[in-house]
């Protein structure tokens, strides 16, 4: 047996370095090297000294170990990130750390242990904090990173450590969070997460607070991952991590799922039976502890999104669900299975009647789980009493099997036609009996038990799934066909049937109905049947031959006829007959709208029609509550998206609403609106159309005045798809989308700024034309959010020019464009689109007046923009021409323009030095066709060598013109040489006043009339009309500016000789519209709502009754049409 070797200090110079360079190498012996440290350290701590006559010991050996341990992790703290051997050496230091810790604890519980003394091992953790605590402010950020990862490491198994050392711990790594590297911000929210629960709740700053703070705003994602991962979750922490669901980061919305939810749904408790056993208890995730909108809110975000990653971590996470959400000790029902059972209690934890959640995660779960899907059994023991969730289960099962194609399943999980008829009907027959009871009580009561509601809800829910099944049912079988045909049609007879199962029932009867023209006369019997006053006693029916009626297969069964007998007319009602006449014609509506959104066809194919035309929907449209007008306006509005000329007719009808209606039925009025035109594009903006420009401003006006949020939303939506399909090709269209999106007062509008941000891009990348486009209006939009960027004085910051020039050389990059091109045949791309706008820019450096900031901004755009390797000769001449005449006409004073123009001037000559080798300013100009831009050079005034830099500014006052005759006329000049605006006036800046949102003026420039565009003028577009000097000009702010150049001094002067007497004649002829904020006295400008609301509905009158002669269908303004008009309203 060999001698013991007797220890030595100087030892450890050779034995640490030793262990260091073995842990270095591999994580494997990490274990083995803790052991033999521990030695070291343990017999190096008994290496005393006494000191002061042996009144106190002087501890050399522990000093002499921790010197060469610090002086072994220096080594390790210079290695820049991504060093294996580095990551190894820190991590050995923090397990060292945690068995020194646990020795230490294990002494501290021996008997006769003094808790007072310091240890070994809390000396050596301070020091080595002590150490690590100097690097978290040193200079090189590889130290800083290193130091702090040793410390994320170690700060789990600290230990005790004294008050001191804590507050310099947790202060160095508050402060390290905030570091400018995001590899060192990392660690130390590493760090802090592990401090969370150790930490006193009343401190300030709260580490918490500090990691939910940089959880959600934190630039780097890598810094928010580390905080979703390391953050315990708490029910003060959960929202924010489940809020990181919609994190724009991928990996992080699937680490939500796949690293929060999933593995904290269950968690390991010890058993009752004894402290080794345990048992899976309910986690903080789990289903059952969330409430109803959070796990919404994880099935939304999660299986709607567009990462396939994230959708996947998602339905893992139902898979999880559906295994843990029924108890253990909750046993199936007797007849069924264990899948059913799960899926049951999984579907208890949604609201099943609000919205389609519910859905998609069941959905996602027969996705992932085959072996549920296998285990559903749809017998006789299913539909002996179906709950919604079994209805819903059902009905989603089958839906599912049909997108999949899975005809056996289907087939087996259906009853048969019969079955689910007298199914449906026993329900339904329930559900009459409780609304009569509900009707009883509230008689007696005067209120409904909630009980009794939820109930009735839930018979509702129940036969609208059976519903949804029937239209998938094989009708084959004649006799279950004209039982469920006969049940469908005396449901919706019944005027007691719920709004929400209407249209449900109308999809089975189109399943039913051989022919959209059965389908149409059938619903139109049973509108007459509702209509009809008669008292139900009397026999009214002819059931004549109606049971020896028979049918094939295919046809639809014979309904019985009615004897109709005329409605009492509205002055011989009393009020609760009035009022039920009213609920029944809402009915009847219903119906009607729900028949039209099935039917497609045309009108004149479905004379039936006709009838309920005149009878119905036009005196609904004629109605004041604002219930009938909007149902009645609805169904004409589907009546003319299959009648072409009743929509040609009626559209001036439509257009009329929108100017005084409320906001609810100027919504739904819009929508009619767009609607039509996408149908009957050719009739409305065609290239044939008449009065396609008056449309267009008209709904630029409407975009310019209205106040309500979702109205600017929806406007924004149909002009982006007109514009996207190429209907609508007008820039002032193009500019009013661009001014509103950057407008600050849109900023809280989500859905508009959610479709203007998907809009630019898709509109701008699908076509060459539509950048060319885009290209065109950048200098005179620049100018004036220039101007509006000065006098802006509202709440809410607005971008700066310089940021929107960025996002318009995006828009128009012909790389992008190229990127699309490459998946479309036949889509060409126009390279040069960024030379044109560089051209476009340098002419608008040549206005005198233009600021230094933005002279600057668009000098630095120049460097920006793709110059392709091929460019057109003349394009690139014209380019060096405008270049060469700015440095000698207009040369740039300051020196950050005039180094970024340089810059773009010289690699232009560099690039294309070819072309632009033999380039002769005289021979150029013997071009004709670039006579303009010759003149528009020579007309440039050279500026004096001492002139002073500062804007001229012009004191005349400038009128400007509304968005919706802004820019009535574009020229296209070629190459590139258009939308350069003459120099501007500069505003005097008074009057400034906080304005809706980034749009056109409101005032009407003065243009030809619609007679000289030829065709027929709308009567209700709009002319706006104000004193042109008036107050409310003055108070509006710079949002309003128009592109419209300001009008000569002539024609400035001759406007103020007859201002007043226009102004009156203007005022008698059209009534000014209602108007925003900001435009002045509304007393004198509009009339009283009142009258409004009178005048509007004289104009409907006269629209439908024929009194005057409008475009309408309800007048004869043509002989030829008179035969039909009254056959539509006889």
């Amino acid at each position: 047996m060999p001698a013991r070797t007797v220890f030595s200090l100087d030892d450890l110079s050779t034995s640490v370095p030793k262990i260091f360079q073995q842990v270095q190498l591999t994580t494997a012996n990490h274990q083995k090297n803790y052991i033999a440290l521990y030695k070291l350290q343990t017999d190096a701590a008994k290496q005393r000294e006494n000191v002061q006559n042996g009144r106190s010991v002087k501890l050399t050996g522990e000093r002499a170990f921790e010197d060469v341990f610090i002086s072994m992790l220096s080594r390790a703290l210079p290695v820049k990130k991504g060093a294996t051997v580095a990551d190894r050496i820190l991590k050995f230091v923090g397990g060292y750390t945690k068995l020194i810790n646990e020795k230490a604890a294990e002494d501290r519980r021996k008997p006769g242990y003094d808790e007072d003394d310091d240890d070994t091992a809390s000396r050596f953790v301070n020091r080595l904090l002590r150490f690590l605590f100097k690097g978290c402010t040193a200079k090189d950020k590889v130290v800083r990173f290193r130091v702090v990862q040793c410390i994320a490491e170690m700060v789990a198994h600290l230990g005790e450590i004294d008050e001191d050392g804590y507050t310099i711990l947790r202060d160095s790594l508050l402060e390290r969070v905030r570091d400018k590297e995001v590899p060192v911000r990392v660690q130390a929210v590493i760090a802090l997460s592990k401090l969370c629960g150790s930490e006193d709740p009343l401190e300030q700053p709260n580490i918490t607070d500090i990691l939910l703070d940089t959880l959600h705003h934190d630039a780097s994602a890598d810094v928010r991952k580390a905080a979703l991962v390391n953050l315990p979750p708490s029910p003060l922490t959960l929202a924010a991590l489940l809020s990181r669901s919609r994190d724009v980061d991928p990996t992080i919305r699937k680490l939500v799922y796949s690293a929060v939810l999933e593995p904290n749904c269950v968690i390991n408790k010890p058993s009752s039976e004894g402290q080794e056993q345990t048992v899976e208890g309910v986690g903080l995730t789990h289903p059952r502890v969330l409430s109803i909108a959070q796990r919404e809110l994880i099935i939304r975000n999660g299986l709607g999104d567009r990462e396939e990653s994230v959708k996947a971590a998602a339905a893992k996470l139902m898979s999880t669900w559906v295994d843990v959400v029924r108890p253990a000790e909750v046993k199936p029902e007797e007849g069924q299975g264990v899948a059913e059972a799960d899926l049951i209690a999984f579907l208890n934890l949604f609201d099943l009647v609000e919205n389609s959640t519910a859905e998609n995660a069941l959905v996602s779960v027969f996705k992932t789980r085959v072996d549920l899907l296998d285990g559903l059994q749809f017998g006789d023991a299913f539909w002996n009493s179906v709950s919604p969730e079994k209805a819903f289960l059902a009905r989603v099962f089958v839906d599912h099997c049909v997108s999949t194609k899975d005809d056996a399943r289907v087939e087996n999980a259906l009853p048969v036609v019969t079955a689910l008829a007298f199914k449906i009907q026993a329900t339904y027959n329930e559900l009459l009996e409780q609304v009569q009871a509900e009707e009883e009580e509230m008689l007696l009561r005067g209120a409904v038990e909630e009980e009794h509601e939820e109930e009735r809800i839930e018979r509702e829910f129940v036969i609208g799934e059976m519903l949804r099944m029937a239209v998938n049912l094989d009708y084959a079988d004649e006799i279950g066909r004209r039982k469920m045909f006969q049940l469908v049609r005396d449901m919706i007879s019944q005027d007691i049937l719920p709004e929400g199962l209407v249209s449900r029932c109308l999809d089975v009867m189109r399943e039913l109905s051989p022919s959209e023209r059965d389908l149409i006369r059938v619903v139109v019997e049973v509108v007459h049947e509702l209509r009809d006053p008669s008292d139900e006693d009397e026999p009214v029916r002819d059931t004549s031959g109606a049971d020896d009626a028979e049918t094939t297969i295919g046809e639809t069964p014979m309904t019985a006829r009615t004897v109709r007998v005329g409605p009492k007319p509205a002055t011989e009602m009393s009020p609760e007959e009035r009022a039920r006449a009213d609920a029944i014609d809402l009915r009847c509506l219903s119906l009607c709208i729900g028949m039209l959104e099935r039917v497609n066809g045309t009108f004149e194919e479905n004379s039936t029609l006709e009838g309920i035309l005149g009878e119905l929907i036009i005196p609904a449209v004629k109605r004041k509550e604002l219930l009938l007008r909007e149902k009645g306006l609805v169904s004409l509005g589907l009546c003319c998206l299959i009648a072409r000329r009743m929509a040609q007719n009626s559209f001036q009808l439509f257009l009329s609403q929108l100017q005084s209606a409320p906001e609810v039925l100027k919504i739904r009025v819009l929508q009619i609106v767009f609607d039509i035109m996408m149908v009957h594009d050719g009739i409305f903006l065609g290239p044939g159309s008449t009065n396609g420009e008056r449309i267009v401003e008209f709904l630029l006006h409407i975009l310019d005045t209205d106040e309500s949020e979702k109205v600017q939303a929806l406007l924004c939506v149909g002009l982006s798809k007109l514009m996207l399909s190429g209907m609508v090709a007008d820039e002032r269209v193009l500019q009013s989308l661009v001014l509103i999106y950057i407008s600050p007062e849109t900023v809280n509008n989500q859905e508009l700024r959610q479709c203007l941000s998907y809009f630019f891009p898709v509109y701008c990348y699908s076509s060459s034309t539509n950048q060319r486009r885009m290209q065109k209006i950048f200098i005179p939009l620049y100018d004036k959010l220039s101007e509006v960027y000065k006098e802006w004085d509202g709440d809410e910051n607005m971008i700066s020019p310089a940021q929107a020039s960025l996002m318009f050389v995006d828009w128009t990059d012909p790389q992008k464009s190229a990127a699309v091109a490459a998946k479309v045949p036949g889509h060409v791309v126009d390279e040069s689109i960024h030379v044109d706008l560089a051209s476009n820019i340098i002419k608008a450096l040549f206005n005198d007046e233009l600021e230094k900031d933005d002279k600057k901004a668009l000098c630095q755009l120049l460097g920006r923009l793709y110059l392709p390797d091929k460019v057109d000769d003349d394009k690139i001449r014209t380019l060096k021409f405008l270049m060469d005449n700015l440095s000698s006409r207009r040369p740039l004073r300051d020196s950050a323009a005039k180094n970024a123009f340089a810059k773009f001037e010289t690699a232009i000559s560099k690039k294309f030095d070819a072309q632009l080798a033999d380039f002769n300013e005289e021979e150029y100009r013997q071009l004709e066709y670039l006579q303009e831009l010759f003149e528009f050079v020579d007309d440039i005034i050279p500026n004096d060598a001492d002139e002073e830099e500062a804007p001229k500014r012009r004191g005349g006052k400038k009128r400007s013109v509304s968005v919706v005759s802004d820019m009535t006329s574009t020229t296209s000049a070629p190459s590139g040489d258009e939308s350069t605006p003459p120099p501007r006036r500069k505003s005097n800046g008074k009057g400034k006043a906080k304005r809706r949102r980034l749009s056109q003026s409101d005032d009407e420039s003065d243009e030809e009339t619609p007679t000289e565009r030829g065709g027929t003028p709308l009567s209700v577009a709009p002319t706006r009309v104000m004193p042109r000097r008036s107050a409310a000009d003055k108070s509006r702010v710079a949002v309003t500016k128009t592109l419209a150049p300001p009008p000569s001094e002539t024609e400035e002067d001759e406007d103020e000789g007859d201002e007043d007497e226009d102004d009156e004649e203007d005022q008698e002829a059209t009534p000014a519209p209602s108007r925003g904020r900001g435009q002045g006295d509304a007393t004198k400008a509009q009339p009283s709502k009142v009258r409004e609301a009178e005048k509007s509905d004289a104009e409907i009158d006269d629209l439908l009754d024929g009194e005057i002669q409008h475009d309408s269908i309800m007048d004869s303004s043509e002989e030829e049409d008179a035969d039909e008009v009254d056959d539509l309203l006889g």
